[in-house]
């Protein structure tokens, strides 16, 4: 189910296809990882397959709906009102079935690996893998809360014996209350350690984002999940206060933390946004914040993955013993 995306103006639709971007039915879309690519060929694989075992050329990077409520800085997406088009990408009420997204988004997959069969460099057990793929990740643009059937979605997967990982911003609590099915893990986006910065990282199109995103911490602490926070961080902005950010993982209770560091690539180039190269935090600098929101928070440092830039902290150490998914088919 190849699609069209009829709502998306055509301007934005061909920056998206130029940027490898294959969309899938009304509102969905897949994109091959770089990891994925590179993992192909026996080479570096991403921070999924260091801290969670996940094989990165199993895995399908899609985004089950293409909107967002948050326009963050440090976004690498291409932000509709910075490139002179109008859309309102939040009003959207024709929603495709989730089998069709499920069976179109592996079909992207697979017609985006077809280039690579010839490819010598490209190792042919693992393209043959990757045509079957055995993880998703709902983490390529937009919100996936957004769409109303994410449960029915993530059943469809997990019917296909995939393990599923869903990035939400933690702006929509009352979706995310409404969950049957929870993926096998569920990150919400941190971006900031209080309101104020929170705004100027996030730049939110709704008002009380703040205050959504505190009231989903306090949903997501309780879902029976493997839970994890993603820190983006930005030197001079948000890679600040880490007694803050502790406090915020006291109320959300993750399994798991990712301190990451910002990079200066797609979307975040962007003139408007005044980031520059120089913003991009180092190894060490990464390392020592982490280090600093474990202290903090009690949490334990338990591994750092370098072509990401991205520290791994655990809830204890039973935790950081227990990282590896074993879901894969």
């Amino acid at each position: 189910m190849l699609g069209d995306t009829p709502n998306m103006p055509e301007k934005l639709k061909l920056m998206m296809k130029k940027q490898g971007y294959h969309f899938v039915g009304k509102h969905s879309a897949a994109k091959l990882c770089r990891y994925t690519i590179s993992s192909l060929k026996n080479s570096t694989t991403c921070y999924k397959n260091q801290f969670y075992g996940i094989r990165s050329w199993r895995c399908l990077q899609s985004a089950p709906t293409l909107g967002c409520d948050l326009a963050c800085v440090f976004c690498w997406r291409i932000i509709p009102e910075e490139v002179g088009v109008k859309w309102n990408e939040l009003n959207f009420t024709e929603w495709d079935n989730p089998s069709d997204i499920a069976d179109g988004l592996i079909e992207a997959q697979k017609k985006m690996l077809t280039g690579y069969k010839g490819n010598d460099k490209v190792d042919k057990k693992r393209l043959e893998e990757a045509n079957d793929p055995a993880h998703v990740t709902f983490s390529l643009t937009g919100e996936p809360l957004f769409y109303p059937k994410m449960s029915e979605l993530i059943e469809e997967f997990h019917k296909r014996k995939m393990s599923t990982f869903l990035v939400t911003n933690g702006t929509l609590p009352e979706a995310l209350k409404k969950l049957k099915t929870l993926p096998t893990q569920l990150y919400v986006s941190v971006q900031a350690p209080n309101k104020e910065v929170y705004e100027k990282v996030t730049r939110p199109k709704i008002p009380h984002a703040w205050e959504n995103f505190l009231e989903f911490l306090d949903v997501f602490s309780k879902l029976n999940t493997r839970r994890v926070f993603r820190l983006t961080l930005i030197k001079g902005l948000n890679l600040v206060d880490a007694k803050g950010y502790a406090e915020l993982i006291k109320r959300g209770n993750p399994d798991y933390v990712e301190v990451k560091g910002f990079v200066f690539v797609g979307g975040s180039r962007n003139q408007s946004r005044g980031l520059s190269y120089s913003l991009m935090p180092n190894k060490e600098e990464i390392i020592n914040f982490a280090k600093e929101i474990a202290e903090a928070s009690g949490y334990v440092f338990t591994d750092y993955h370098e072509p990401s830039n991205v520290a791994l902290l655990s809830r204890n150490e039973e935790t950081a013993s227990m990282r590896l998914i074993h879901f894969e088919k």
